[in-house]
C-alpha cells in the first residue's frame, strides 16, 4: 500500500491478504498471518484541515469496534489505547499506521478464525466465542464503518471520534500500565483522553501523567 500511495494511489483504496508472510505490528513485532483472519490496510490522503495524522488510530479502533460488533453482538468487545481492541481482556485486533508525507497507511489485523499461543498477554480470536464471518465479507462491513468514522473525523472534528472512542473504550477508573519508549514503566488510574487524543493517567500520588506513545496493559 506504501508503494501504491508512492505512485498516486487514491484515498479510499483498500487491499486485502489471505495471507501474509512479512506481517508486523507496532514496533516491528511479528504479526502471524494464517489464513482465515483478516489483514487489510486502507490509504488515507491528509488535508491541511484535518485533525492530528495519528488521531486517524481512534477512527480506525471506533470503525473496528462497530465492524465486529456486527458479527459479534453482545460480546464484551472494548478498545485499550491506542490501537488495540479487546474481546474480555484478551486482544482481538491490532490497527498499525504508517506515514510517508500526505498518505497515512492503516493496517488492520482481526483474529478471526485463529490466535497465536505463547505471547505475553492473552489473545483471542472470534472463533473461540461463536461464528466467525469469513475475511471477505468482514473486508466491506470494516470499510464502510472507517469511510463513515473518517468522513465525520474529517467534517466535525476529533472531538467527535473522541467522544465515540471513550463511549468504546476501558472505562474510567481502570487501572493500567504503560510501558514507554524508552522503557520506563508507569501505572496509574486511566481518566480520559486529552483533546489531542493522548492517554492521561492518575498516578498513585495524585499527580498526572499524559501517554503520547507505548504499550498498555490492563492491571
Amino acid at each position: 500500500m506504501l508503494a501504491l500511495a508512492a505512485a498516486g494511489a487514491g484515498e479510499g483504496l483498500w487491499l486485502r491478504a489471505d495471507r501474509q508472510t512479512g506481517g508486523r505490528g507496532r514496533q516491528g513485532r511479528v504479526w502471524q498471518s494464517p489464513p482465515g483472519n483478516f489483514y487489510g490496510s486502507t490509504l488515507v490522503r491528509l488535508r491541511g484541515s484535518d485533525p492530528a495524522a495519528a488521531t486517524l488510530a481512534l477512527v480506525a479502533a471506533v470503525a473496528l469496534e462497530e465492524a465486529v460488533r456486527i458479527y459479534a453482538p453482545g460480546a464484551d468487545v472494548a478498545i485499550k489505547w491506542p490501537n488495540d481492541l479487546l474481546l474480555g481482556e484478551a486482544k482481538l485486533a491490532g490497527i498499525l499506521l504508517e506515514r510517508a508525507d500526505d498518505a497515512v497507511v492503516v493496517g488492520i489485523g482481526v483474529n478471526l478464525a485463529h490466535h497465536p499461543a505463547g505471547l505475553d498477554r492473552p489473545v483471542t480470536s472470534l472463533a473461540q466465542h461463536g461464528p466467525a464471518p469469513d475475511p471477505a465479507e468482514f473486508a466491506p462491513t470494516l470499510a464502510d464503518a472507517f469511510a463513515r468514522w473518517l468522513s465525520r473525523w474529517r467534517g466535525e472534528g476529533l472531538a467527535v471520534i473522541r467522544d465515540a472512542w471513550t463511549a468504546r473504550a476501558h472505562p474510567a477508573g481502570t487501572a493500567l500500565a504503560a510501558s514507554l519508549p524508552d522503557g520506563e514503566r508507569v501505572e496509574g488510574i486511566f481518566e480520559r483522553l486529552d483533546a489531542d487524543g493522548a492517554l492521561i493517567l492518575r498516578l498513585a500520588d495524585g499527580r498526572v501523567r499524559a501517554i503520547h506513545a507505548g504499550d498498555i496493559f490492563l492491571i
